[in-house]
């Protein structure tokens, strides 16, 4: 079951990339007393997503989308989110 952070992730990322491929993984409980997790859980995430949008588009402006995608999730109600974006055949 995935928590409603991450819910919202996919939701958004969804909606913005209409992805072929998506997952939103919770890496939270991996960083277990590093910077940034306050034990509350959903503070940590990897996003793996294959979208038509990307065809094309640099590395760095695959996540420039998706950060302006999930607006003020990344950095503030999130401490760290590793991307991984990229087009149908790569």
């Amino acid at each position: 079951m995935t928590g409603p952070v991450a819910q919202e992730i996919s939701r958004l990322i969804t909606e913005a990339f209409a992805p072929t491929r998506l997952a939103v993984i919770d890496d939270s409980e991996r960083h277990r007393g590093h910077a940034g997790h306050d034990g509350s859980g959903e503070s940590h995430f990897t996003v793996e997503i294959e979208s038509a949008a990307f065809a094309g588009v640099s590395r760095v402006e695959r996540q420039r989308m998706i950060n302006r995608a999930l607006g003020d999730i990344p950095g503030q109600r999130v401490h760290a989110l590793a991307i991984k974006a990229r087009a149908p055949g790569e």
